[in-house]
């Protein structure tokens, strides 16, 4: 080949020593047989092989499920339609509110609180909160971490446009949902 070829193979972590017990084994298997010298193969993060000055071709991935039906009805149905339209509206919140502010100074504290609201928003939209309501395991605990995690993301929007952000509870927020230590709310602005 002109360029070297990449090979993704994404994994749901969450099976990983849950449902396939071998799962931490195999990978760290697949991993040190790479790792060898004489194989041709060598490992590589997404974003260092994207750091290399080849040309790119973009790619528009089809929708496609690995689930019931094959298709996405296990994360959309009558369980658990309810959380889109709010997902919806918090998603187009957090875009307004990035393109509203692109080109604009923010502070420290405005910059941490628009972060931490694209973090909430990310956590709510998380495909295991309407895949647990489905499979009818956990439902109670799935239906308040994303009602909490709304919650959090509607607080600091209003506290960012009013400009009446509280900074203990800013941090309070930044430790309970310590994830993302590099998201950038700007990557929301259209």
């Amino acid at each position: 080949m002109r360029q070297p070829p990449i090979v993704v193979a994404p994994y749901d972590a969450e099976l990983f020593g849950h449902w396939w017990f071998e799962g931490p084994l195999w990978l760290e298997q697949v991993l040190r047989l790479a790792a060898g010298a004489d194989n041709g193969v060598q490992t590589v993060s997404c974003g260092d092989y994207l750091q290399l000055p080849l040309p790119r071709q973009p790619a528009l991935p089809a929708a496609s499920s690995w689930g019931e039906h094959g298709y996405s009805e296990f994360w959309l149905n009558e369980s658990n339609d309810w959380i889109y339209p709010l997902l919806h509206k918090a998603a187009a919140e957090m875009e307004k509110l990035a393109s509203d502010l692109r080109g604009f100074q923010v502070s420290d504290l405005q910059r941490r609180a628009l972060n931490q609201a694209a973090r909430s928003l990310l956590l709510a939209q998380a495909s295991d909160w309407p895949f647990i309501m489905k499979a009818g395991t956990t439902i109670d605990y799935a239906r308040k971490r994303i009602t909490d995690h709304l919650a959090r993301f509607n607080y600091l929007h209003d506290a960012i446009r009013k400009n009446r952000i509280d900074e203990r509870y800013l941090t309070a927020l930044e430790i309970m949902d310590d994830i993302f230590p590099d998201i950038d709310f700007r990557a929301y602005a259209a």
